[in-house]
């Protein structure tokens, strides 16, 4: 009886292995599925805004993008629409007037450099959709971008970057109205995540809008410009002349 009793209570061992084993093996295989639990979020998550990397400039502090109303520039220089970014037809908004090197304090203009002092309009072509003249285009290059610290190509992929990087609102683009410099400012600042009150300034002449100037890093991130945010129209309210 004794011995019969011993057999009766290794029974349930024996039993008891195989599912021990299998709890182990289930053990295991849940440590194994648990790294590839930890990369699901990583590939699951979305990515952050990306943007073409911009060539860096150096041997100054900051870069202005400055937007031109051009419908202003062209009351002022070119009324009878002889060159191409006047012509009627041509649906000039905001375009780029230039990407200017700044220092904390002033700035620094016609820079010495290896590179030619003449733009070729093979490279010229490829902005004319954002700096439609190629006067423009050269006069940017002699007193701005030979300050930039790049070659005449970089110079001019990189105010591409600068120009793409920026959300022209629709609401800032129409023209043919009258509108405070706050207005104006508070729409870009509205569309461009990021961007600073202190980082714009809107200027005005003649009582008409003239320009949007954005502050932005070497690599194009959106920074403050308490010199050039001073600079900004104080009019309560300017004409933005309609798109011709």
């Amino acid at each position: 009886m004794l011995a019969r009793g011993r057999a009766m209570m290794r029974r349930p061992s024996s039993i008891l292995v195989p599912l021990l084993l299998a709890g182990m093996a289930a053990l295991s295989s849940c440590g194994e599925e648990k790294p590839a639990g930890k990369a699901k979020p990583e590939t699951n998550h979305a990515a952050p805004e990306k943007r073409a990397q911009a060539p860096l400039g150096k041997g100054f502090d900051f870069y202005v993008l400055s937007l031109s109303w051009s419908p202003t520039w062209c009351a002022d220089n070119d009324a009878g629409g002889r060159t191409q970014q006047c012509r009627r037809g041509e649906n000039n908004g905001f375009i780029v007037h230039g990407l200017w090197p700044q220092n904390e304090r002033g700035y620094p203009e016609y820079c010495s450099t290896r590179e030619s002092d003449r733009v070729p309009e093979s490279l010229g072509r490829t902005v004319l959709d954002i700096i439609p003249s190629m006067g423009l285009v050269g006069h940017e290059w002699r007193k701005h971008g030979s300050c930039s610290g790049l070659s005449q190509k970089d110079y001019f992929a990189t105010v591409r970057a600068a120009f793409e990087r920026i959300r022209i609102p629709a609401e800032a683009g129409r023209g043919g109205r009258r509108l405070s410099p706050d207005t104006v400012e508070s729409a870009f600042i509205a569309a461009n995540p990021g961007l600073d009150p202190k980082g714009i300034a809107v200027t005005c002449e003649d009582g008409r809008l003239e320009e949007v100037r954005i502050c932005m890093t070497a690599d194009l991130a959106f920074r403050t410009c308490p010199a050039v945010d001073r600079a900004a129209c104080r009019a309560q309210s300017i004409e933005q002349p309609p798109i011709r």
